[in-house]
């Protein structure tokens, strides 16, 4: 059996060396589902409650919720501290009061007082999903994710 929830999600990013309009500092309205599987509770009639589902990863993913996303070579992505710096925001501002659970891994760093996300990879929604699932694997029974990001999608199963 599976229960499954679902997750959005504003952010903007470009493609870092894209030949075409996403090579553009652009924004999305992403929305990720995540699908569990187990067997039902006789007690709560869930697999897993779809509340808990998204408490659990809300957790780590409010970091990517109006955030920019750079992968850690892109040119931008000095200029932009510098400008949040001289703003004073680059150390979080008052009116930022969304803010993750840490996130240090070998795919991607989040700066949440300033609503940034480095990543290794480029950000297309195959590589978020990877990116996901490696902060949720241990914490969620993912049977399978899918992220759209406007028109465009991808999905994985586990």
């Amino acid at each position: 059996m599976f229960s499954f929830t679902k997750i959005g999600i504003e952010y903007s990013h470009r493609f870092l060396g894209y030949d075409g309009e996403a090579q553009y500092l652009h924004g999305h309205h992403g929305e990720l589902t995540i699908k569990v599987e187990g067997e039902i509770n006789s007690k709560n009639g869930f697999v897993q409650p779809c509340n808990d589902i998204k408490r659990i990863a809300w957790d780590y993913l409010q970091n990517f919720d109006h955030a920019l996303i750079l992968q850690e070579n892109d040119p931008l992505l000095p200029e932009i501290l510098k400008v949040y710096e001289k703003q004073g925001i680059r150390n979080g501002a008052p009116s930022n009061r969304t803010r993750g659970l840490p996130i240090d891994t070998n795919l991607a760093k989040a700066y949440p007082e300033c609503r940034l996300i480095v990543v290794k990879k480029v950000a297309t929604c195959e590589n978020l999903i990877e990116l996901f699932y490696s902060l949720l694997k241990d914490k969620i029974n993912i049977k399978k994710m899918t992220f759209t990001s406007g028109m465009n999608g991808a999905s994985a199963t586990y």
